[in-house]
Parts: C-alpha cells; structure tokens; sequence
C-alpha cells in the first residue's frame, strides 16, 4: 500500500470521528443554555465524549498528514458532513431525505476529481519560525475579526472554527514532517515548541468556536466548517511549503470542477441538515369557540321576549365579538 492510500484511508476513518463529534456538540449545545460558561461544559459527559472523539479523528488526521499533502488530505475533510447526514438522522429518528442523498453524491464526485490531481508524494517540506509565526498572527487577526458581536455569529465563529483547524493541520503536518526526519537534527528546538504551542492553541480554539456555532443548528456551520477548513490549509501548502497540483492546465480544470460540484454538494447538504433540524413553527393554541345556542334547554325555564333563554347571547352579538347592552 502506498503512501496515498494510506493517507486515504486514515483520512475516511478520520472524517468519520470527527462527524460523530459534530453531531454529539450539535446535540449537546441544543440541550445547554447560550449563557452557560465553559467550566459547566468541562463536568458534563456529553463534552467530553465530543472532545475523545476530536481527539480521534485530529490523531488519525495528524497519520494521515504524514503520509499525504494537505492538498491531498484537507479536501477529504469535506467528507465529514457526509458523514454527519445518516449519523444525524438516526439521532433523530429519522430517514435520510433525497436532497441529503443528492448533496452525498455531489460531494463525493468532486472529492474524487480533486485527488485525481492533488500530489500524491509524501510531504517533505516545511515551515520555518518566520513562516510559523506570521501564519499565527495572520490566524489569530482573522479570528479576532470574526468573533466580533454582530450579526450571524453562527456562521462567523463556523467560519472561524473551520480556519483555525485548517491552520493547525498545516502547522501539525511541519511538526509531524520535522519530528519523524531522520537527518540528525535535534528533537527539541524553538521552531518545534513554538509550532507546539500553536498547534495545541488553534486546536482548543477551533473546538471551542465550533461549540458555539453549533447553537443555532448543525447544517449551515457545519458546511462553513467543512469548507474554510480546507482552503485555509490548502492555502498554506500551496503558498508556503511547495506543493503543487499533478498534470498540468488540465488538472487545474478538473480540480476547479470538482471544487465546484464539491462545494454544490455540501450546501445541498447544509440546507437539508437546517431543515431537519429547525423546530419550526410553533402551533398557535386552539380559539375556543363560543357556541351561541345552548346545547341543552330545561323545559319551562324562563326566556326573553324575542325566545331566547336568560344566560345565552344573539347570534349576532357574539359575532360582533361580545355581548349586547340595552
């Protein structure tokens, strides 16, 4: 087996870790007030569930990555709201819909155009302390602008979930590449620590912003999470550690197609995720009618001039919406 494969595979069982975590964080923040603070999180079972199973999926993602470029094992990424649709509709006992079917097929075709061109080699390359450092403080300037108060702090703290997870896979891969290089260099050194620290920080960031976005539901976050979180580190392996996609110009159409049909998938597959998980409306409680005429009349008791019985209005006074007034 080859090293692309390997990375596939670890990639798959990867992706489905971390779908298992989306689903159990999206059903723990349904389930907890927004003003609950993160210390009531940490002695709740439920959260600590979600966070094994990161841990999970990030230690398969982290093999992965010593085998495959992030071109290459990033996208597969996407494969995690795949996996979330059945996994979410048994949570909630029910089938999965046609449009979740349509997103899954969608999403699957264009995975596969885009490994058909990203670099199946090993990577070799990585970042030096200049590059760790600027790539940190870029991340942290971008989250800081999305976890500003606003509008939609859902999708932006998704959005920044899905970044901050991108940027610690690419700086895991440089130090899962710099820990298992055999050239003599030292195991310890700045540049090592310090991409630790920024590893373990983005991590714990991403987890945490993703808690939050997944208040208002799982699909849309979710698909944001599935998406900036490739392309932030598809961004940096292309930009900063040399790789490159194989065959050409035609290869680059290819890969902008399967993108395409890719991202098509994963929003077909957001919107029937928010579908089968909004309340909708709720019923407006029953107006109790008024009958005017009373189901039961005492022979001989007393009525009105006009025959109608003490105790019971005209017909038309109810419709005028109260009793008349002599």
């Amino acid at each position: 087996m080859n090293a692309t494969l390997i990375a596939v595979a670890l990639s798959l069982v990867s992706a489905g870790a971390y779908a298992a975590a989306a689903v159990a964080q999206s059903r723990l923040a349904g389930r907890t007030d927004p003003s609950t603070g993160i210390l009531r999180l940490l002695g709740r079972g439920a959260w600590w569930s979600a966070v094994g199973l990161n841990a999970g999926g990030a230690l398969l993602h982290v093999a992965a990555l010593n085998y495959g470029p992030l071109t290459l094992v990033q996208p597969l990424g996407a494969l995690t709201l795949v996996a979330a649709v059945p996994l979410g509709a048994r949570a909630a006992g029910r089938r999965v819909g046609r449009t979740e079917w349509r997103g899954t097929v969608l999403t699957l075709l264009g995975l596969g155009a885009l490994l058909l061109t990203a670099g199946g080699s090993a990577p070799h390359e990585t970042l030096t302390l200049p590059e760790a450092l600027g790539v940190g403080a870029a991340t942290m300037a971008v989250v800081a602008g999305l976890s500003r108060p606003g509008a939609r702090p859902g999708l932006r703290h998704a959005a920044a979930s899905g970044i901050t997870s991108g940027v610690a896979s690419a700086l895991t891969q440089t130090l899962t590449v710099a820990v298992t290089d055999h050239s003599g260099g030292p195991l310890f050194s700045w540049r090592l620590l310090t991409v630790a620290l920024l590893v373990s920080a983005f991590a714990m960031g991403g987890l945490l912003l993703s808690q939050t976005a997944y208040r208002g539901g799982l699909g849309a976050p979710l698909a944001v999470v599935t998406l900036a979180n490739p392309v932030a580190a598809a961004a940096i392996g292309l930009a900063l550690l040399g790789e490159r996609l194989q065959g050409g110009p035609v290869s680059l159409v290819l890969a902008l197609l399967g993108t395409a049909a890719a991202v098509r998938g994963v929003i077909l597959l957001s919107r029937a995720q928010a579908r089968a998980t909004d309340p909708g409306e709720v019923a407006a409680p029953p107006v109790p009618v008024v009958d005017p005429v009373p189901s039961r009349v005492v022979i001989g008791s007393p009525r009105r001039a006009d025959g109608t019985p003490l105790g019971a209005e005209p017909l038309a006074a109810v419709r005028a919406g109260g009793p008349s007034h002599p």
